[in-house]
């Protein structure tokens, strides 16, 4: 079985743009979550959220005239996969571009557009919907740009998997390279959800938070007193590259990526179970061929939601027993919010990093810990910590999980 390696690492979140600026806030634990700017939140019950900074320039990445035509969760990958292949050094030219590929999931994909066209539509008529309408809308299209400005031939794919969908990506575009289908894949998520109408439907379900007087300490996961989780825009992609293949190159190697585990709840549309996140994991261990013991740390899919946060813990506590206490466990999304289907992504280069620097982010805004969240969740500050094997755990609405397990990289 062909070795799978990360080489590139794109990131565009509220924290800024690329890794280099991104990660530093990251262990400095210094959240990205603020008053929303681009929306009008009047008339919300919710007023804040993790928006893309406020320095991203679409057209550093792209032409003007694609970018005004191309729904935000399409511009955020182009950025992230430029970013990406930069930091990978990896050349793509005519002799091994059928070898490149892109596979980059969404939740929802262009939903900024398909309000703009609905309100045109229900104003002006079906003869004043733009041309671009369908093309900047569907989930692919993140996959589809970033294949053609890049010239990647290679397979060309996207996950559709609510907040699973960047890990998805990532697990499948790794299973390509694992079997010769392609040398290198461009992999992750991207996602622009911070509209009204999204944000709204949040609000009517009460899943997000709802803590305007205080945002920047609103997403706590494992926190008693959390009341639901941040929604935060962006993109975060990675560069898979077969192992031999990067090395021959000489390419910067942050982690390889040893095994993935998927499964279903197979319970209910929204609220979570333990089977599918128990099953996950073992799977993943399982395809890893390590043990549950091997593990030092999991990037926790905890999204500071009441339901997930006790959900994830003991389905952690199932799967690794008395070793889940000498786990380190964070979650991130207290610091970027949740980017939702780019979540996956973003966090598989913030486990990457980790590995590769030998620490540990932290879990931020955790003060009074809920009972019977009693793992080490890295509280406030981050840990100086040589982990081995990390963890990152992906579960989305329909009951749709992933786990990705990376390992620092040793020749």
């Amino acid at each position: 079985m062909k070795r799978v390696v990360i080489t590139g690492i794109g990131m565009l979140s509220s924290l800024g743009i690329g890794h280099n600026e991104i990660w530093p806030k990251i262990k400095d634990g210094i959240s990205g979550v603020d008053f929303l700017k681009k929306v009008d939140a009047s008339d919300l019950k919710t007023k804040f959220g993790a928006e893309v900074s406020s320095d991203f320039n679409a057209e550093d990445f792209m032409d003007a005239k694609e970018a005004r035509r191309s729904d935000p969760f399409i511009r955020f990958a182009v950025a992230a996969a430029s970013l990406a292949l930069k930091d990978s050094k990896l050349e793509i030219n005519d002799s091994n571009s059928h070898l490149v590929g892109s596979y980059i999931g969404s939740g929802i994909g262009g939903i900024q557009t398909f309000v703009d066209n609905t309100l045109v539509y229900n104003d002006k008529g079906p003869s004043r919907v733009s041309p671009f309408f369908v093309p900047s809308m569907v989930p692919n299209m993140a996959a589809g740009y970033v294949s053609i400005f890049n010239n990647l031939k290679g397979p060309n794919c996207a996950a559709c998997t609510a907040c699973a969908a960047g890990a998805h990506s990532i697990g499948y575009a790794a299973m390509m390279i694992e079997r010769g289908d392609a040398v290198a894949m461009v992999a992750g998520g991207a996602e622009a959800p911070l509209v009204h109408v999204a944000i709204s439907g949040f609000n009517v379900m009460r899943a997000i938070s709802t803590r305007n007087d205080n945002p920047s300490a609103a997403s706590r996961p494992f926190d008693n007193d959390r009341d639901g989780f941040v929604m935060g825009e962006g993109s975060g992609l990675i560069v898979l590259e077969e192992m031999e293949h990067a090395k021959k190159r000489g390419a910067t190697i942050y982690a390889e990526l040893i095994g993935s585990g998927m499964s279903g709840d197979a319970h209910h549309i929204t609220s979570p179970n333990i089977d599918g996140p128990v099953i996950c994991m073992e799977s993943a261990l399982k395809n890893s061929n390590i043990n549950p013991e091997d593990v030092d740390y999991i990037n926790a899919h905890g999204t500071s939601t009441q339901q997930n946060d006790i959900n994830e813990t003991n389905a952690i506590k199932k799967v690794f027993g008395e070793h889940s206490y000498n786990l380190l466990v964070s979650s991130t999304k207290s610091i970027t919010g949740h980017l939702l289907g780019a979540a996956g992504g973003l966090e598989a280069g913030i486990t990457s990093l980790a590995l590769y620097e030998g620490v540990v982010p932290p879990t931020i805004n955790l003060d009074n810990p809920q009972e019977g969240c009693d793992l080490n969740y890295v509280p406030h500050e981050t840990l100086d910590k040589d982990i081995k094997i990390a963890v990152s755990n992906s579960f989305g609405f329909g009951g749709t999980n992933c786990t990705l397990i990376f390992k620092k990289f040793e020749d």
